[in-house]
């Protein structure tokens, strides 16, 4: 047998080794998680359960993947003191924007807007790369099927969502069956499931592959305004007009209710490991994010700034301004680099 390591971050920075080998002449891949990595770990104590667990891992390979575990370490100990500064501002659409994302490297984004489209972006030059068109209202969610980003989901005011090719644009599926307008959305880590939430109250999961509805979770008595998978895609967590913050098993059904915002939910999110939700509301913030190490939490506010916090103290840690009208959307990158910003202003802005 033929076995070759790979390192990989995957999704919301958890970190995974990659066997790919050959047995009977077949290419394979298996891969090891590394949830609970963390620079305290004994690397020796990490490397047996590896091995205990993984026959692939033989003693010839022992050293190999030692160095690996303690790459990490040294990478998850490293304190993030980075400054952003903005580095380029894009008149994106003629109508406001609505939502940004990042593809896995960073390399593209996309944009909502209120004029019915999502555009795709390079990020360095700001070259608009396609416009996908077919909503007949307002395309208020997006997202890539990150870490593959071959796949971009745009939920609407028309009640639907669609999804499509990054590299062609071409529309494989529409969902149907929310009863109002689809304002937040995301795809499970594995890129099989689309999320969808909606002004009906409901939350639903779609089928990439096939098109068709899997589940409807019923529960909240308003509307879901935000939801999040958790990396391993088990578990979906969902915001809503309600004050209330509900996470929910996949395949079976709600498993808390978390009760304290006075406001309506604006923003939900795990943190990378899912030890950590972060909410935001209507009460003081639009929409809020962790970056991929999981050390700060990015803000964008009706106050036209985005803020950067940290997780540990909760003291500001740098604030964003220069939009000229409300921030609706705010994103990390995969590295924790770079950040970008949609507002009413019709513009987003890329902060490095």
């Amino acid at each position: 047998n033929v076995l070759k390591l790979l390192l990989e971050r995957y999704f919301h920075i958890y970190y995974r080794i990659i066997l790919d080998y050959e047995k009977g002449g077949q290419q394979r891949t298996k891969s090891i998680d590394l949830l609970d990595l963390t620079p305290e770990c004994d690397v020796n104590e990490v490397l047996s359960e590896i091995r205990r667990v993984e026959p692939l891992i033989t003693a010839s390979r022992a050293e190999q993947v030692k160095i690996l575990i303690q790459r990490l370490q040294d990478k998850l100990s490293k304190p993030d003191n980075r400054k952003f500064y903005l580095f380029k501002a894009l008149q994106a659409h003629i109508l406001p924007l609505t939502n940004v994302a990042f593809n896995k490297s960073g390399s593209s984004f996309i944009t909502g807007s209120y004029d019915r489209t999502c555009k795709i972006w390079d990020t360095a030059s700001g070259e608009e790369l396609q416009t996908l068109e077919g909503h007949r209202n307002v395309v208020y969610a997006i997202a890539f099927n990150n870490p593959y980003g071959d796949k971009i989901a745009t939920g609407s005011f028309d009640k639907t969502c669609r999804l499509w090719s990054t590299e062609t644009g071409k529309c494989f599926h529409t969902f149907r069956g929310h009863t109002a307008e689809i304002v937040c959305l995301a795809f499970n880590p594995q890129s099989t499931l689309v999320a969808t939430g909606s002004m009906d109250t409901t939350a639903k999961l779609w089928d990439v592959e096939s098109g068709e509805e899997v589940y409807t979770l019923v529960g909240h008595s308003a509307e879901i305004i935000s939801l999040s998978f958790n990396t391993i895609g088990n578990r979906l967590v969902t915001g809503s007009f309600d004050h209330t913050v509900s996470m929910w098993d996949v395949s079976s059904g709600r498993l808390h209710t978390l009760i304290g915002h006075r406001g309506e939910i604006s923003s939900v999110n795990f943190n990378w490991d899912s030890s950590l939700i972060v909410t935001a509301s209507m009460d003081k913030t639009c929409k809020v994010c962790f970056n991929p190490q999981g050390t700060c939490v990015l803000t964008a506010s009706a106050d036209k700034t985005a803020r950067v916090w940290s997780v540990s103290s909760g003291s500001c840690l740098q604030v964003l301004e220069g939009h000229t009208d409300e921030i609706f959307s705010c994103a990390f990158n995969y590295e924790g680099d770079t950040i970008i910003t949609g507002s009413k202003d019709n513009t987003c802005r890329i902060w490095r």
